[in-house]
């Protein structure tokens, strides 16, 4: 049956043959380093002779109190992103698809995906011409108005809300653009049947532009549920660095990993952290993937 298939429509899969072979050499082929997590991994030996070590690396992991927190911090961060980072994109792409002169739509349109081709480590001295303790902006201000400065960067408590903001500046337009792509490719008759019927703009944007979104909205959060175990190394460990006061707050799973590679040269307690994430990633997703099938099928990815 599956030959017969294969031979009906053999242009179509050669035509999807090449994407399968990058998939299966750099996304499959790769799951074989997992087999490291299991392993006291050393350079000589390679993958395959290094000794077998059990569940040894992932003692290591789970023996100190670190794993608790920095799972914590991951999932708080994350929640945080994807939460505020929905809200304001949609607002965004709402706002764009509502602007009606097309010269200053493309630029406002253009300005919002900006930040997003932005390094993280040029975002970090930005950040840090706002906070720095002696000479920032944001300091600078508060002395002018007679309050005392603050030394972000000894405060642990305000990272999370300087995370997020930062997050959502960053990516907020980049998402806005493909829910906007979404938004244009509904018929614009809903629209006119409800002008004629009076309803608002506010009215057209609830009832008939957000539910229509409904189903984006859904795949692109499921897809951020999918990695929300998985810090994002580049943001956290550019704007964070190595500043162990803000760890009770910052450190995630990934930094924490980098820093047992870094400091303890341990690959073998590193891919245990890696196969850690990966193994709740993925029943992360398939669990809300089964509660949106619940509540509505044609939304779910699977």
């Amino acid at each position: 049956m599956i030959w017969r298939e294969l031979n009906r429509n053999r242009a179509l899969y050669s035509l999807a043959l090449p994407g399968l072979l990058v998939l299966i050499a750099f996304f499959y082929l790769p799951m074989f380093g997992h087999l490291i997590a299991f392993k006291n991994y050393n350079y000589f030996d390679g993958l395959w002779g290094s000794k077998w070590s059990g569940w040894a690396n992932f003692k290591f992991f789970f023996g100190s109190s670190d794993w608790l927190r920095v799972t914590t911090n991951t999932l708080f961060l994350n929640a945080l992103f994807i939460v505020f980072g929905l809200i304001v994109s949609v607002s965004l792409a709402i706002f764009l698809n509502e602007i009606r002169l097309v010269v200053f739509k493309r630029v406002a349109q253009s300005m919002a995906f900006l930040p997003f081709f932005v390094s993280w480590m040029v975002v970090s001295m930005m950040l840090f011409s706002l906070l720095n303790t002696s000479d920032g902006l944001i300091n600078r201000t508060l002395k002018d108005i007679g309050m005392d400065p603050i030394s972000w960067y000894n405060k642990p408590h305000y990272w999370p809300a300087i995370l997020t903001i930062i997050s959502v500046w960053k990516t907020a337009g980049y998402q806005a653009v493909i829910y906007l792509a979404a938004i244009t490719g509904i018929s614009p008759e809903y629209y006119e049947s409800a002008q004629i019927d009076g309803a608002t703009k506010w009215q057209r944007i609830y009832h008939i532009t957000l539910p229509l979104l409904r189903p984006t909205i859904i795949v692109l959060t499921l897809l951020a549920i999918g990695r929300i175990f998985y810090g994002d190394f580049g943001m956290i460990f550019g704007l964070v660095g190595d500043n162990g006061v803000l760890y009770s707050t910052t450190d995630v799973i990934d930094t924490y990993a980098y820093r047992a590679l870094r400091q303890l040269g341990n690959f073998g307690m590193s891919s245990a952290i890696g196969l850690y994430q990966s193994v709740l990633g993925l029943v992360t997703i398939v669990v809300f993937n089964a509660i949106i099938r619940k509540v509505d099928k044609e939304s779910s990815i699977f």
